[in-house]
């Protein structure tokens, strides 16, 4: 286990009517610019009860923020929080609109052009107050400081992270999540079971009680997954996912751990260039990581097999691959279609990302090992 500090600053308000709860979090003498996506808090019924419970308060309300947050989108919020004094930012919705108000955060404090925190030429040293309440578990960016913003007039889709971009406090009401089609839980799903895998699925790093961690939240999810989908759930099983999601990416199961995130970065580019929801890429590059990095990833993944899946018989390279079978299973079980081809993908897209890795310098995964050859090869593996 590696030596590690850890600190996560983010209130957590979890349960049935806790959106009430506000008021009791917030400063009347605030002055709040309320952060959206497209509507679906005002159908159900989210928006109305974050409305009556700041009912005096001195709300601004930005709309339109989208499902990979759009920089020239998030500029326009910027320029409110600066000519508007705004004190405190309240993102309402998914992870896409929490995400996009740690942007807009770390924006209106910057004198210079905010991509910058995403293309590395700056590192975000201060950013406005912010608070979220979650609509839709996946990302875990209501207890973290990351976010990934794009960037569509120049087909990139980047990341940052700062201690000073995680939300004062988050309220998670379970209810909020019963008029979530398929597709949002699906994605949800699986951008939670890889959250866990790039923390989780690197080597034997003696981090025991975090393998036991990260290993209960997949058979959670595998658990929870069928009612999920298939829309019967009740009050307890979106509760248990909504944490499950939260507790995927909150610091939690990377303590002491060596991390991936390969499968992410790649996973990127194909939003970026072909528009695909972002739990979907993970879908299709993760069974590619784990074969052409399988002598790397032996041990965890005969491990996983092992506790997740009850795989015992073979040998450590049979057990592998089984591992990664029952995964890409799980993934089509919640209507994940797991191949480039079958999103009408190919060879130019792949030197595309390739060319752009070796532009970048971009070397992935644990100790740098997924250089831009071998991401040729993972793309060729979900060809």
């Amino acid at each position: 286990m590696n030596n590690f500090e850890f600190q996560n600053p983010t209130k957590l308000i979890f349960g049935e009517g806790t959106i009430a709860k506000l008021a009791k979090n917030i400063d009347k003498n605030k002055k709040i610019l309320m952060t959206c996506g497209g509507g679906s808090i005002k159908k159900n019924g989210v928006y109305d009860q974050v409305k009556e419970a700041l009912a005096g308060y001195d709300v601004t309300e930005f709309w339109g923020i989208e499902a990979n947050p759009d920089y020239a989108t998030l500029m326009k919020a910027v320029e409110i929080c600066k000519t508007q004094n705004i004190d405190l930012l309240l993102a309402v919705g998914g992870g896409s609109v929490i995400d996009g108000t740690k942007f807009i955060a770390a924006g209106s404090l910057y004198e210079g052009d905010p991509w910058d925190f995403l293309s590395g030429a700056a590192t975000i040293q201060k950013a406005l107050p912010l608070a979220a309440v979650l609509t839709l578990p996946a990302t875990g960016s209501e207890m973290n400081g990351n976010a990934v913003i794009s960037r569509r007039e120049t087909g990139e889709k980047l990341a940052f992270g700062s201690k000073a971009t995680y939300p004062q406090f988050s309220i998670l009401d379970p209810n909020a999540l019963r008029s979530l089609p398929q597709r949002q839980i699906a994605n949800g799903i699986v951008d939670t079971y890889i959250h866990t895998f790039e923390q989780y699925m690197t080597f034997d790093n003696k981090t025991m009680v975090m393998d036991r961690w990260a290993e209960g939240l997949l058979q959670t999810l595998i658990t929870l997954a069928p009612s999920l989908i298939a829309g019967n759930a009740d009050y307890q099983t979106y509760a248990n996912y909504m944490l499950t999601a939260t507790m995927g990416l909150n610091g939690f199961v990377a303590m002491g751990c060596v991390e991936d995130w390969s499968t992410h970065s790649i996973g990127h580019e194909l939003t970026a260039m072909h528009g695909l929801d972002h739990g979907v890429t993970l879908a299709i590059v993760w069974p590619g990581v784990a074969r052409v990095m399988k002598e790397y990833k032996m041990d965890k993944l005969v491990q996983y097999g092992e506790r997740v899946w009850g795989i015992t018989e073979g040998t450590n390279e049979e057990r592998a691959e089984k591992a990664i079978q029952a995964t890409e299973e799980f993934f089509k079980s919640v209507g994940m279609k797991i191949k480039l081809s079958d999103h009408n993908i190919g060879q130019e897209t792949i030197q595309r990302i390739v060319q752009r890795f070796k532009e970048r310098g971009w070397t992935l995964g644990e100790f740098g090992r997924v250089t831009p050859e071998k991401t040729e090869e993972i793309l060729n593996a979900v060809l």
